[in-house]
């Protein structure tokens, strides 16, 4: 098979099955059919066939992910996966949490109770951490959108930038000393050491089933969200407005896009329609990522959690050294952008 023939079927799958743009053609040609050619040409046709496209492709690629996962997930009930954490140290501790945190389909606040469990099982702040940032930044839904959306290099490469930023995070943290600021009510808690029941496959699908819909209940309001800003974004607003603030070549575009996204509270499946509208309107790939990645982990209503299980010298601790890789990533990502797209 030659290298032509992989790269063309590689294409196949990321538009087409991934991507899921012959269901963008289905919808121009119905907004075609039922209002005319030159209503589907509009802003209002662009509007109304980005958002009905990238809801449904969304949630169908979304349901599918949680389901595999759930189901993976099945095999690993809390105190299995604390047994094995617990087997691991140093920098291969962290880097196992940073890959468990890739088959969590939380949200930060989601993740910080499994953070409570963990620093209470007596895990290391190294690993633990790894997994806190983890968690909500890098998981293989996001892996599927993004390569639905950029390709598969973009793709992989955000997730593997994610979990060395998780890793370094997380070793930065436990080296420091400060990783042991936590309130003392997380360390005094008792941890309760259950066996794991025996599952059937009949039990595991239901298991994975309740998981896909109770996940897609949480986070469709982002979606719809996310999905009518990006809508917008692709539609309305100006290229040149975007590549003025958010063009490759601004200097001050990554840390603006880290700023703007910090305090907003989404979920990645949430941000990742903006980050298509954006895309397609100029905006520098490092910039796009270091948005999601600021969404995504760093947002007002996950150190709120955060700081009633730590204190205050660890919460800004956490914020400095999440926000500056953050930054760093972009900066890489908008110099070597030519490599990868």
């Amino acid at each position: 098979m030659t290298l032509d023939v992989i790269k063309a079927i590689g294409d196949f799958i990321s538009t087409q099955i991934l991507g899921m743009q012959w269901l963008s053609d289905l919808f121009g040609k119905l907004l075609a059919l039922l209002f005319g050619t030159e209503f589907a040409s509009s802003p209002a046709g662009g509007i109304i066939r980005f958002f009905l496209y990238d809801f449904i492709k969304i949630g169908i690629l979304l349901c599918l992910l949680i389901f595999i996962i759930s189901y993976i997930q099945s095999f690993f009930p809390p105190e299995r996966t604390k047994k094995l954490l617990s087997q691991y140290r140093g920098i291969g501790a962290n880097a196992f949490g940073a890959l468990l945190g890739t088959v969590t389909p939380f949200c930060a606040c989601s993740s910080i109770p499994i953070f409570i469990g963990f620093t209470r099982a007596g895990l290391s702040p190294g690993v633990t951490f790894s997994f806190l940032i983890s968690s909500p930044l890098v998981d293989l839904g996001a892996f599927v959108l993004l390569s639905s959306i950029f390709g598969f290099k973009v793709a992989i490469a955000y997730v593997l930038v994610g979990l060395v930023l998780a890793v370094i995070g997380g070793t930065v943290i436990e080296k420091t000393g400060v990783g042991k600021q936590i309130e003392p009510f997380v360390l005094q808690g008792a941890d309760i050491d259950l066996d794991a029941p025996v599952l059937t496959v009949r039990d595991r699908l239901n298991y994975a089933r309740e998981q896909m819909v109770s996940t897609y209940r949480k986070v469709v309001l982002y979606i719809v969200i996310g999905v009518a800003v990006g809508s917008l974004i692709h539609n309305v607003v100006p290229a040149a407005w975007i590549e003025a603030a958010l063009g490759s070549e601004r200097w001050y575009s990554v840390p603006l896009a880290t700023l703007i996204g910090a305090p907003i509270y989404a979920d990645i499946f949430g941000t990742i329609p903006v980050a298509e509208a954006l895309y397609a309107k100029g905006a520098g790939l490092g910039t796009i990522l270091a948005f999601m990645m600021a969404v995504t982990t760093l947002s007002i209503p996950s150190f709120v959690m955060l700081k009633k299980v730590v204190k205050w010298n660890l919460l800004l601790s956490f914020l400095g050294i999440v926000m500056v890789g953050i930054i760093i990533i972009g900066y890489v990502f908008n110099a070597l952008a030519f490599l990868i797209i």
